[in-house]
């Protein structure tokens, strides 16, 4: 059985084809997979190598069909020699590393190649939080924060304008219709700007604020002490102990943040036994609407068992009680974690009235 000839030898390189720069063949190649269909993304190139290649493709006329064979089984037989590949400069490196090397490194490695190594800088601008927009804009020129607003998308530059003063917002509104003039230049180099702000930004330890660092200690501490804590802290600092309160998801905040259709869900999570323990430790007290709260939200028969089961079960301990009402707790917030369930937010309610 006969192997398929190399492609390489199919057609012999033409007197023609050998006397062509690289650049006339790389411009004939190209013109070749255009003509075929062939997606060629062109704008991932340098923009001196774009020019060279335009200007070459610009200066050419006519190809015969010989020489356009042997320049295709040229760039076919070189593809096929072809055993590795690295990624084009720091961004590609970066790109192909992502993961791989630490944050740290890459942040570092990142300042030291310049913003321009991060690809398009409006594609970083468009991406960003709207909220770490804001005091970017406030920050610039009328002039350029009409650049930025004209190159976001409808819905995010009419979310950032609702978010300015009124004053700032009409100045840049008007400023808009003075951008025609602007050039491609001008624009690249407000683009690389912004970015260059957006990542001027000091790594942090903690991927978590502090309000929610605290919240979810004292989540797991004993009430008397999460209390004693958040005295404290009101004493301290009201703001922040506002804020630990809204991070801080307790037994007794059941009712108010988990909806009843997800409470079969939370009770399919828990062990019987700790469910038991904790709805017969909260039946009396304070925490009895909570215990009657998950009650009334499952059926009628597992109900009435659960009821059975926390009569048999007799006093029970603080402690274990307290240590059920936890495991009952983190099975929610378990849930809330993986998406399975929405944890309603303090102060949703009263938004809506």
């Amino acid at each position: 059985m006969s192997h398929p000839t190399p492609l390489a030898r199919i057609a012999p390189p033409t007197q023609t084809a050998a006397r062509l720069t690289r650049r006339q063949k790389a411009a004939i190649i190209v013109r070749f997979l255009i003509n075929e269909g062939a997606e060629v993304p062109l704008s991932d190139l340098p923009d001196a190598l774009q020019g060279t290649l335009t200007t070459q493709m610009g200066s050419m006329r006519y190809v015969d069909r010989a020489t356009l064979i042997s320049v295709v089984t040229e760039f076919a037989a070189e593809l096929e020699g072809m055993g590795l590949t690295f990624p084009h400069g720091m961004a590609g490196a970066l790109t192909a590393l992502d993961g791989r090397i630490s944050p740290q490194t890459a942040a570092r490695l990142r300042k030291e190649a310049g913003v321009r190594q991060f690809g398009d800088p409006w594609e970083q601008v468009r991406a960003a939080d709207v909220d770490d927009l804001v005091p970017i804009i406030l920050a610039e020129s009328t002039e350029v924060a009409a650049v930025m607003l004209s190159k976001l998308d409808v819905t995010r530059a009419a979310d950032l304008l609702s978010r300015l003063p009124g004053d700032k917002a009409r100045r840049i509104t008007f400023a808009v219709s003075q951008t025609e003039a602007v050039t491609p230049g001008a624009v690249d180099r407000i683009g690389l700007s912004l970015a260059a702000q957006l990542n001027d930004k000091p790594q942090t330890a903690f991927t978590d604020g502090p309000a929610n660092r605290i919240g979810a200690i004292l989540n797991s501490t004993p009430s008397a002490l999460r209390d004693d804590v958040l005295t404290g802290l009101d004493a301290e600092d009201q703001e922040f102990a506002t804020q630990v309160r809204r991070a801080i998801f307790t037994f007794a905040n059941v009712p108010a943040r988990v909806n009843p259709i997800d409470i079969p869900k939370v009770t399919r999570e828990v062990d019987n036994a700790t469910l038991v323990t904790a709805l017969a430790a909260a039946s009396t007290g304070d925490l009895a609407v909570v215990a009657e709260f998950i009650l009334e939200n499952l059926s009628r028969r597992m109900a009435d068992a659960l009821r059975e089961e926390m009569e048999e079960s007799g006093r029970i301990k603080p402690k274990e009680g307290e240590e059920a009402m936890t495991q009952v707790v983190n099975a929610i917030r378990r849930l809330a974690a993986s998406g399975d369930i929405t944890l309603i937010q303090p102060g949703e309610d009263d938004d809506e009235d």
